[in-house]
């Protein structure tokens, strides 16, 4: 029978249980795609490593906080990525809250070796709440003596789904998951100690907002230094087009600290995560490949709309480029359009379908 009693009010809290016989399968796999995914960017050249680069950590901004329910700028996110690695940007001005979670993406990614520690997570908690005004405690842990209840539904007929540790033992219990984290890194294979990482870490909760995005730059982390790499992989990606099924994992195991079904489930949306990682490196190689063979044909307006489809990634343009889009990026006349466009289709570059208002072109290596 479970436990009425939250994971961490258990006598065996933090002595998480699973078989690990259940994880060398996937471990390998894991680490199979990975390494397939790591190879596979010596035939990235130098402008487009540094686009896999910003499309992956501005991405991964982006879809960490939508999960929250924030819908954040992506140009701005790109634009204060690609500021700080030196490369060309529009000049906007950026706000707070773009600025902060872009400043977080870039520290997980440039200082993964480090260890972990309070400084550091009061360091990442001042990045994700830039520019909020209702929270109390910025940089540092929760400090109001109410339970931290994670709920939905009604105020008058709340759900509690789980309530995290009281304030009198958060920074004994964060400094518990720092001693772990720190001694655990040539202990466990990174899928599974990322796994755990993640999961330790929410149930404690420690902060009063920030706590999944946190945990998933826990994760990043994680990952990364075991690997003794910066990992880039969409994790967020994955799992904001399936956050009931996130949300509903970590709920399943919080009264218990045999932790198996989170597990399985964190295995499986990494490997995911790795996969999607693997259609946008591929992408990335055939942009490349295109470039070369057909640069020579194109006009300078023709290039930029192209480079421009590209720069979309495989998830973008969704419905084809239109003449208005065309016009858009080129800011040229209709006639010209109308003739650059016929061009790239006879130079088999583009391919035309429909007719009309409803014509759409495709880049024919899709």
């Amino acid at each position: 029978m479970t436990s009425r009693k939250w994971n961490w009010q258990q006598e065996d809290w933090p002595d998480f249980s699973y078989k690990e016989s259940d994880f060398e399968a996937v471990v390998e796999k894991f680490q199979f795609k990975l390494g397939k995914l790591t190879g596979g960017y010596q035939y990235l050249k130098r402008g487009d490593g540094d686009q896999l680069k910003i499309q992956f950590l501005s991405e991964s901004a982006y879809t960490t906080s939508e999960i929250e329910g924030e819908f954040l700028d992506r140009e701005s996110l790109k634009s204060s990525i690609a500021r700080h690695f030196g490369l060309y940007t529009d000049g906007r001005l950026i706000p707070p809250a773009e600025e902060g979670i872009a400043q977080l993406m870039i520290n997980v990614y440039e200082t993964f070796a480090q260890p972990l520690n309070h400084q550091t997570l009061y360091k990442w908690h001042t990045m994700v709440v830039r520019g909020r005004t209702d929270i109390e405690v910025v940089g540092d842990y929760r400090k109001h003596l109410e339970p931290m209840q994670i709920v939905s539904g009604s105020y008058s007929h709340p759900k509690v789904h789980f309530v995290a540790p009281p304030l009198r033992i958060v920074k004994k219990e964060m400094t518990q998951f720092f001693t772990w984290y720190n001694q655990s890194q040539d202990k466990l294979p990174s899928l599974i100690r990322a796994g755990i990482a993640h999961w330790y870490f929410i149930c404690i909760h420690p902060f009063e907002d920030g706590n999944g995005r946190l945990a998933r730059a826990v994760t990043e982390k994680t990952l990364s230094q075991n690997l003794d790499y910066p990992v880039l992989i969409a994790l967020s990606q994955t799992i904001v087009r399936a956050r009931k099924k996130y949300y509903q994992a970590l709920e399943m195991n919080n009264r218990s600290n045999n932790i198996t079904t989170w597990l399985m489930y964190f295995c499986d949306l990494v490997l995911e995560a790795v996969d999607k990682s693997q259609e946008l490196l591929d992408f990335l190689i055939k942009k490349t490949q295109f470039f070369d063979i057909h640069m020579s044909l194109m006009n300078e307006r023709q290039a930029k709309v192209i480079k421009r489809v590209f720069e979309e990634s495989p998830w973008g343009f969704k419905g084809g480029l239109s003449a208005k889009n065309y016009l858009s990026i080129t800011k040229t006349s209709r006639a010209t359009t109308t003739r650059d466009l016929a061009e790239l289709v006879k130079n088999n570059i583009l391919r035309k379908e429909g007719v009309g208002k409803g014509t759409r072109y495709y880049l024919k290596c899709e």
